[in-house]
């Protein structure tokens, strides 16, 4: 499913998430020292027009339609309404269907070509379930919208790459979802993009095991002799370049990362931790497999941030970046 109106000439789309967290505030602040780029924001200009005055910035907002990058120290707004009161810090149930209400029109928009890619910023998952609104994350979000099976949820920071067989569910749910086909297919589709999005020709993954150990030939569990293993060999019969299963406490060592372009881990933490603790407040988040290009910000709605001028920009502006890089090689 591609768009045959996106093109170069397109926009990306921001999401200015929620609104009593920091999503506005870094928002603003690349706006001010015209990071932005040619992009437009979704958000309630009354809100974001009052936390610029609250955090003292001055950025000129612009409306209609965006056609070249906006000049350094505006922000181009595209208006979605709050659906509830908003004060800063302090999370309100009833801007649940404001925030979703943002995602909607980004996905709408990249579909039928009127944007080139979408960059998200933070959410708040428990605020939205709070509303009554089952919500287990972007990643799942997005793919349920845009009625794609599987997608994979990769995070960057520099040189290091870290994919995601599993993402948001609880520790116990995790051995459950890992079938040979759930694998297979977060392999393929990782394989893929870095291939066609990241321009690297052979793909090099290191599969990381389940268990301590990657299971100790079955005496510490049997995901990695059962099921990992027969995945990665039938995969490399085919073509791919995969080492593993290997143990996750040993492989994000320079011996093993410098012969490799993407870790491939089973659950969320399993992988991520190693990778914030490389590149946070610098690292991307990308949803492999969509029919369009998105990034995301490595951290979260940081409410006691909100309003204080204090929140940190980079991981938005390298977003971004990485947006508009990877939006030029699927046009």
């Amino acid at each position: 499913m591609t768009a045959a109106g996106r093109s170069a000439g397109s926009p990306l789309v921001i999401t200015s998430g929620e609104p009593a967290g920091i999503g506005p505030d870094v928002c603003l602040a690349l706006a001010s020292r015209g990071k932005l780029g040619f992009a437009t924001v979704l958000g309630d200009p009354r809100l974001l027009e009052m936390r610029a005055r609250a955090l003292g910035l001055r950025v000129a907002f612009l409306s209609g339609p965006v056609t070249t990058p906006p000049p350094a120290g505006s922000l181009h707004v595209t208006p979605v309404p709050l659906t509830g009161n908003c004060e800063t810090g302090i999370l309100n149930p009833d801007n649940a269907r404001y925030v979703l209400a943002q995602l909607d029109a980004a996905i709408a928009g990249c579909l039928d070509g009127r944007y080139r890619g979408v960059v998200t910023a933070p959410v708040h998952k428990g605020v939205i379930n709070d509303a009554g609104i089952a919500f287990t994350g972007h990643t799942e979000y997005l793919a349920a919208k845009c009625d794609t099976p599987r997608v994979v949820m990769m995070l960057v920071a520099g040189a290091l790459r870290v994919a995601l067989v599993t993402t948001h569910l609880p520790l116990r749910a995790v051995p459950d979802a890992l079938t040979r086909a759930s694998l297979r297919e977060t392999l393929e589709i990782l394989v893929a993009d870095l291939r066609d999005r990241f321009d690297i020709p052979q793909p090099r993954v290191l599969v990381l095991g389940l268990n301590p150990h990657a299971g100790e030939g079955g005496h510490l569990g049997s995901e990695d002799r059962d099921v990992i293993a027969p995945v990665i060999d039938a995969l490399n019969a085919e073509g791919m370049q995969l080492q593993g299963p290997l143990p996750a406490d040993t492989a994000f060592t320079p011996r093993w990362l410098e012969q490799a372009d993407a870790v491939l881990a089973m659950y969320h933490d399993q992988g991520l931790p190693v990778l914030k603790y490389a590149g946070f407040g610098s690292a991307v988040n990308v949803t492999l497999g969509l029919p369009f290009v998105r990034t995301s910000v490595d951290h979260g709605t940081a409410l006691d941030l909100a309003g204080s001028g204090r929140a940190d920009a980079g991981s938005l502006l390298a977003a971004i970046e990485l947006a508009a890089a990877l939006s030029m090689k699927t046009l």
